[in-house]
């Protein structure tokens, strides 16, 4: 996944180099192509493929609380 948004902003920085260095381009046109042709979407597919991970993580956190919730609860209820 990495790789794909790596490559992609490469192309987009590259773009915008020729942006800025184009006779008739300006740096604001190559700051514009690199903010909305490279970062915006690369932020945003990368939001939206770590979203699973994200899930797995919190679903994790949760069974880890219940774990020690339960292992604190069942502590307190030995008999003596």
């Amino acid at each position: 996944m990495y790789l794909v948004l790596f490559a992609w902003l490469f192309v987009t920085v590259l773009m915008a180099l020729a942006e800025a260095t184009s006779p008739q381009g300006s740096v604001l046109g190559a700051l514009v192509t690199l903010l909305f042709y490279g970062l915006l979407p690369c932020a945003l597919l990368a939001y939206l493929l770590g979203t699973p991970q994200r899930k797995r993580r919190l679903r994790q956190a949760d069974e880890g609380t219940e774990a020690a919730t339960d292992g604190t609860v069942a502590s307190e209820r030995k008999e003596p």
